[in-house]
């Protein structure tokens, strides 16, 4: 073996432990807060949501599992196993209805709706991209806890706590606060964050950046509609969860999602106005493509968010109840 390929297998390696070391973080962290609703299962959480959150850990732990079985199968030249590919599928399947499973309580639908995700993108991931999903969310966390705090000085109080508001509560407001200037800043780092999750695992401008091995969870067949389609959800759940904390901040500073999404759209406009000053008509053809592609993708960008504010209502306000009460009646 020349030095070649060792550096090759020890990259490789090192890229199987760090997508095994962000599984095995985010299970500790998650088992730790699911021990401790655990605890307070009487006055917050209904037992059948907390087995819910249980098997979301265990989908979590299994997903990281699957990568680094999946790979090693790959290096010995086993082939997928069909058993992994089976999983991987159901994982992927399942990512968008397990979370309208669990309760419409604020920080319990957004756990819910982090470890369907979480588990996804893992069996997405390579390397490094997979520790860049936790520390969005825990950024998320402390920008939702911050925004909580900041709308004390506009003298607007919610009855709820912040550990009791609920995504349902936004359909029983029917009066809601003015804007204020404070709002301009949260629609900026709505802005901000959903840039940071489209650069946040490096330059995703072109799917062709990409490593086929992302998707050997799924298949090792060349198929490129399967294989963009894969990719490109594993783009969007960064932008996801960033939508979600979004939401999140609405319910917890009592606005109306339109009037702060406008304010959004505001600033995407600002931004497509920018970028239309600056598309060239001379010079080389790159930097006349280049101008183009950038006005492009910031006058698309506008569309883009809404779809994304759509989707993040869905899993954070619909909930299916699949263990209804049924009376019974005496004869």
């Amino acid at each position: 073996m020349n030095s070649g390929q060792f550096m090759v297998r020890k990259v490789k390696f090192m890229a199987g432990q760090l997508t095994t070391a962000a599984g095995f973080l985010v299970l500790l962290s998650s088992s730790c807060l699911v021990a401790l609703l655990w605890k307070s299962k009487k006055r917050h959480v209904p037992g059948k949501d907390l087995y819910l959150y249980l098997i979301q850990l265990l989908s979590l732990a299994l997903s990281s599992y699957l990568v680094k079985n999946t790979h090693s199968s790959l290096e010995s030249k086993q082939g997928l196993p069909l058993i992994n590919q089976v999983m991987s599928w159901t994982t992927l399947a399942s990512s968008l209805i397990v979370p309208l499973l669990s309760s419409t309580v604020l920080f319990l639908r957004l756990l819910s709706i982090f470890l369907s995700l979480m588990s996804t993108y893992l069996l997405l991931s390579t390397g490094y991209e997979a520790l860049f999903p936790p520390a969005l969310t825990l950024l998320m966390f402390v920008w939702i806890t911050m925004e909580q705090e900041a709308r004390k000085s506009y003298g607007v109080s919610l009855k709820p706590k912040l550990a009791a508001l609920s995504f349902s509560h936004t359909a029983d407001i029917t009066e809601f606060r003015q804007l204020h200037v404070g709002d301009i800043r949260r629609s900026f780092f709505y802005v901000f964050f959903i840039v940071t999750a489209f650069f946040g695992t490096g330059n995703i401008a072109s799917i062709n950046s990409f490593d086929p091995a992302s998707v050997y969870c799924f298949l090792t067949v060349f198929s490129p509609f399967m294989m963009g389609g894969l990719l490109l959800w594993k783009i969007a759940i960064p932008f996801l969860l960033v939508s979600c904390a979004f939401e999140a901040v609405q319910v917890t500073t009592q606005l109306s999602s339109k009037r702060l999404f406008l304010i959004v759209l505001v600033i995407s406009d600002i931004m497509a106005l920018h970028f239309f000053f600056l598309v060239k008509d001379y010079g080389s053809w790159l930097d006349i493509g280049t101008s183009i592609s950038h006005y492009v993708l910031v006058m698309s960008f506008a569309i883009f968010l809404m779809l994304l504010s759509g989707l993040s209502q869905l899993l954070t306000t619909k909930r299916l109840e699949l263990w209804k009460r049924t009376k019974r009646h005496s004869l």
